[in-house]
């Protein structure tokens, strides 16, 4: 049932309902944490905030005594922090939800109602990708705009009576020069951990239960034979690479101390990367691999 939108007569049908349009939304309806948890962190950093700002006045005077990049770094950090923060907190929500995506499903029995609605397997694998490497990321972006808006009102707010620290927190925070970096940087993890979404989402659909353990034990299962065989650990370093290797071809970091603190921006140097489309390449061919499982599985 789930192939029939792959048919040419159902085309004009698939267009006229949006079916992709509605697989997200059924996805943000159905996963509230996609949404909860980024907001519930950034609660409860915007309350530890809002304590911190009692003694705000005094470390002001403190800082404006600094030289320019040292009240930079300072001034800048507690933004800094929240914006790590909720891009950790997303891609912790992202791998997660890849695991339970296609796995849950099957589960609790839904995927029979599932594939009665004429929705290819094809959106729906799609649909399930569009979280991590679409949805989560521009949440994550409004979320944190928002919250350093808040910030740095509430900010000034405090510092209203003592001018001088209102020009130092206004001199050393823009957010507008700062929210291109930020842009850029969520792309840039969105399409380099593009392989391992998609190997999540294949673990989800092909495993029976413990979905976890299949994603993540075979890789300590490739090391440890690699490590007895070889005495080399080349395959961790290959993972440490995707994990965390395009924030070091994409951006070039100041050293400690050096204004302006914000990494410079390397595009052409992060498009240039090999790992970056061969990591593509892996990730589209698990998603059809993900596809075609899919339209096979049936319920646990």
């Amino acid at each position: 049932m789930s192939d029939m939108t792959e048919s040419p007569l159902t085309a004009p049908m698939e267009s006229a309902t949006r079916p992709m349009y509605w697989s997200v939304r059924r996805e943000l309806w159905e996963n509230r944490s996609i949404y909860l948890a980024p907001l519930a962190v950034a609660a409860i950093f915007m309350f530890g905030f809002m304590i911190s700002t009692i003694s705000l006045p005094h470390r002001m005077r403190t800082i404006s005594k600094l030289e320019p990049a040292k009240q930079c770094e300072m001034v800048a950090k507690p933004y800094d922090v929240a914006a790590t923060m909720l891009i950790l907190t997303a891609s912790l929500v992202g791998f997660f939800y890849c695991l339970d995506a296609l796995h849950g499903e099957r589960r609790d029995r839904s995927i029979l109602f599932w594939k009665s609605l004429p929705v290819s397997d094809r959106t729906t694998v799609l649909s399930k990708a569009s979280i991590p490497l679409v949805i989560l990321p521009l949440l994550t972006l409004a979320i944190v705009i928002t919250m350093q808006i808040i910030m740095l009102m509430m900010s000034t707010t405090v510092l209203m009576s003592q001018r001088s620290g209102v020009a130092t927190l206004w001199t050393n925070v823009n957010l507008f020069s700062s929210m291109p970096t930020l842009i850029y940087g969520l792309i840039v993890i969105a399409v380099w951990h593009a392989p391992i979404y998609a190997w999540l989402l294949l673990i989800s659909a092909w495993a029976k239960r413990s979905a976890i353990l299949w994603a993540v034990l075979p890789i300590f299962g490739i090391a440890m034979v690699e490590k007895m065989a070889f005495n080399s650990m080349y395959f961790i370093q290959l993972v440490a690479y995707r994990l965390f290797g395009g924030f070091a071809q994409a951006f070039v970091f100041q050293p400690k101390g050096h204004f302006p603190s914000d990494p410079e921006m390397t595009p052409w140097r992060f498009l240039c990367t090999p790992g970056l489309w061969l990591g593509l390449i892996v990730a589209a061919a698990l998603l059809a691999a993900t596809i075609r499982l899919r339209r096979n599985r049936e319920p646990i």
